[in-house]
């Protein structure tokens, strides 16, 4: 028997990816059960009730935050795997789209990196003033604009898993959704800062299905026969 498959890579390193991308949602998800019940501001609220919340509740932030460089270490090691399925069939077609979203996962890492550290900073007030307002409105516009990047590692890992037969058409339907509306919020920050409630809502949508997309990704790089050909 001959087993054919467009994907490449090593079967045990594509599983590892793949439970790494499990484990970056898993921080995401969790971080937010625990801050959000807490009170965790959005996007909009004003400065001395969002710098009160943080540093009230520094503890509970620093827990929430702590497994932070074990989510982006994850998120890094995820899209290796994904390239490593996906790039030997794109440089046969001169494409690149896996480049791309992996692209967009670095910038995000990068830029939660800073909201994470403003955070961080923020809880060791001991009150407001106006760095700290300061502090909080580039919190704010850091973490709308991130849709942006998570937009490009949305649409750029869809088509290349998509064409790469990695990914199911509705799994691509998923990204490319939660792309437009993140790249929406991002595209209109000003708005979702200036005047919080239902604009908000936009990106939020966007994250809830970014973060099924990812686990959905995740587990179909755990379950990828990556054989180029296997013979019996």
């Amino acid at each position: 028997m001959i087993v054919k498959s467009n994907l490449s890579g090593s079967a045990s390193f594509l599983r590892v990816a793949g439970f790494a991308g499990l484990g970056f949602a898993l921080f995401i998800v969790l971080a937010n059960l625990i801050l959000a019940p807490a009170g965790l501001p959005r996007p909009g609220t004003d400065g001395d009730e969002a710098i009160e919340f943080f540093i009230s509740r520094h503890d509970l932030v620093a827990v929430a935050m702590a497994p932070a460089p074990l989510g982006w270490f994850c998120a890094v090691l995820f899209g290796a795997g994904a390239l490593a399925a996906l790039r030997p069939a794109e440089r046969a077609t001169g494409e690149g789209w896996s480049l791309a979203g992996f692209a967009g996962l670095l910038l995000q890492n990068a830029t939660f990196t800073v909201v994470v550290g403003i955070r961080y900073a923020l809880g060791t007030l001991t009150a407001a003033d106006g760095t700290s307002a300061g502090l909080w409105a580039l919190h704010d516009a850091l973490l709308t604009l991130n849709g942006t990047f998570l937009a490009l590692a949305l649409v750029g890992l869809s088509i290349a898993g998509r064409r790469g037969g990695l990914i199911r058409p509705w799994h691509a339907a998923i990204g490319f959704l939660s792309a437009a509306l993140q790249f929406t919020a991002a595209t209109i920050t000003p708005l979702v800062i200036d005047h919080p409630g239902p604009l908000g809502l936009i990106g939020l949508t966007g994250w809830l299905l970014w973060a099924v997309w990812f686990v959905t990704y995740g587990v179909a790089l755990i379950r990828v026969e990556p054989a180029l050909q296997i013979a019996h």
